[in-house]
């Protein structure tokens, strides 16, 4: 009897020695496959739809960054050299020129540059531009919608939590794979949406 119950014993060990390897083996092979699934997942980074921004001036104020990690981009191919830029001039400006008084843009981070009579062209210095909106604005409401706000990743920390996505009142914030980063405006904005 005592050799029956030293059998059984030695059976029940090698049997709960057997399962923890088992559990072991089983828990390994699930952390491995949790890491490598994770470091197949594409990183994402932090955009603005252009199509959604409604140029509030959050960019400027809700950031982490000062300034702000938004920055205003224009698109070239959707607006030519022009001599009245809706972006660049505020509403009531008295002359068409450069003076501080005439521009929208209250860091100056627009440069409108003469290239021939009556054509100007105008490029932004996104080192001074403090993500206001205000020139983006002016370009939908008066313009054809070629000035918009994207987030730079050479400047954005990608904040888990990014404070501007909170504060959007019109979600136009969202993730985006990091190699698709530019969400860019590809068409003319119409205010009509028959036309």
């Amino acid at each position: 009897m005592a050799d029956e119950n030293r059998q059984g014993v030695s059976s029940r060990r090698q049997f709960l020695r057997g399962g923890l390897r088992g559990a072991g083996l089983l828990g390994l092979g699930a952390l491995v496959g949790l890491s490598t699934r994770r470091a197949r997942a594409e990183r994402t980074v932090w955009q603005i739809d252009p199509n959604k921004c409604v140029a509030c001036g959050n960019c400027a104020t809700y950031c982490v960054l000062t300034p702000s990690a938004t920055k205003c981009v224009h698109a070239y191919a959707m607006c030519g050299y022009c001599d009245l830029c809706t972006g660049f001039l505020a509403p009531g400006f008295t002359e068409r020129d450069t003076a501080a008084e005439n521009q929208l843009c209250p860091a100056g981070a627009i440069r409108r540059t003469f290239i021939e009579d009556p054509y100007y062209q105008y490029t932004i210095d996104e080192s001074l531009c403090i993500g206001c909106g205000k020139c983006v604005k002016g370009c939908n409401d008066f313009g054809n919608g070629s000035l918009f706000l994207q987030v730079r990743h050479d400047r954005c920390v990608n904040c888990n939590e990014c404070a501007i996505a909170a504060a959007c009142p019109a979600d136009a914030f969202r993730r985006v794979p990091a190699g698709r980063a530019y969400l860019l405006k590809d068409k003319i904005q119409r205010k009509d949406p028959d036309r």
